[in-house]
């Protein structure tokens, strides 16, 4: 890879606005292209950023100043671009979920093998200032042995603001795998693998209604369960107790707690870099906050941190492996779900050493 690491962002919806703020910020990026189906709607998001091309997403694809495609695209869409792109030579960061099922992702992660390219997977979020924070702190011993974990995301829905919310609803969706990864990602990136879950799910309302935008009033099928609950057993012999929903009438979003026999650690919002990080020791109920050291780019910092990886020759953070086994997870909870039983889980990633606190890409 060059000095200069040129990005081409496929997908060019919702999110791609925050990806196109903050990725012209990292030091040696060149945003060269967008691209969507909607070539209108990648012109628009290009001349918006000052992105110098736009087309189709063959286009960004076939660009042979493209060294990472930062693939945004629906769940539906996420292997196929993916695989299209390694086999162009280009290494590939996506939006969560890595592919909508273990199938799609190992044609993924065989791709990649096969290009000897890299693929990198959202939620980054636990390279921010706040997870990262907490990770040194569990890797000090400053809660002693963790022995539990509880996540929670209750929230009415994403029909109630996004303009085209079906495919939150649909296959590689829900709120298990849109919501789902920050908080299980952020876990075993702290706890470790999971090995076991057990879960029960159910179906809100069939028909669901777009509430803003200029299609309000639109009414579409929700295709997957939406709401879960789930126990986690741990390689480590902690458990996990989670909840993720888009049935709640109240908005609880980003709790995420880990007890350990000396003390409990409350984190900040894994759908965010940083926030309060709270220390509670055992026996009290003295919450004290712990300042927060670490990146705060936003979306984007693991494109930085891979770029970073495969200029320096070593393994990157926010890898396939880590994203697989969050996938694995989800996927054995929605088994567990609708089966009613334990389900194993297999797929495992070796665990991460906290970065360096100096370590802020496109800051200052």
């Amino acid at each position: 890879m060059s000095a200069r690491v040129g990005i081409g962002v496929v997908g060019c919806g919702t999110i791609s606005r925050t990806y196109l703020e903050n990725l012209p910020r990292v030091p040696g990026f060149d945003v060269v292209a967008c691209g969507d189906l909607d070539v209108e709607r990648a012109r628009a998001a290009a001349d918006a950023a000052g992105v110098p091309h736009a087309g189709g997403p063959e286009d960004v694809i076939g660009r042979p100043d493209v060294d990472i495609v930062v693939n945004l695209t629906v769940p539906a869409a996420h292997a196929e671009v993916g695989v299209a792109a390694l086999r162009a030579g280009h290494h590939v960061y996506g939006e969560k979920p890595l592919a909508r099922s273990r199938a799609e992702a190992d044609l993924l992660l065989d791709a990649a093998r096969q290009a000897g390219r890299r693929v990198g997977s959202a939620p980054d979020t636990f390279l921010g200032a706040g997870v990262q924070t907490a990770l040194r702190l569990v890797r000090s011993g400053a809660i002693g042995r963790p022995v539990s974990a509880i996540a929670c995301f209750q929230d009415p829905g994403p029909d109630r603001w996004h303009p085209a919310p079906e495919f939150l609803f649909a296959a590689g969706a829900g709120a298990l795998l849109d919501m789902g990864p920050y908080y299980l990602t952020a876990l075993t990136v702290l706890l470790g693998p999971v090995r076991r879950v057990a879960a029960m799910e159910r179906d809100g309302p069939a028909e669901r209604v777009v509430v803003s935008g200029p299609r309000a009033g639109t009414r579409f099928a929700a295709e997957v369960p939406t709401h879960t609950t789930a126990v986690l057993e741990l390689a480590s012999g902690a458990v996990a107790t989670t909840v993720f929903s888009f049935d709640s009438p109240r908005k609880r979003h980003g709790f995420l707690e880990i007890g350990g026999t000396e003390a409990t650690l409350r984190l900040p919002d894994p759908n965010r870099f940083d926030g309060p990080l709270r220390l509670c020791p055992a026996g009290t109920d003295d919450w004290r906050e712990v300042p927060t050291e670490g990146a705060r780019l936003g979306r984007g910092l693991g494109v930085a941190e891979l770029a970073e990886a495969i200029a320096a020759d070593r393994p990157h953070r926010a890898n396939a492996e880590v994203a697989a086994h969050v996938l694995d997870v989800a996927a054995a909870v929605a088994e567990s779900g609708a089966q009613r039983r334990f389900v194993d889980v297999t797929s495992d990633f070796e665990t991460q050493q906290p970065l360096d606190p100096a370590w802020a890409p496109g800051e200052g």
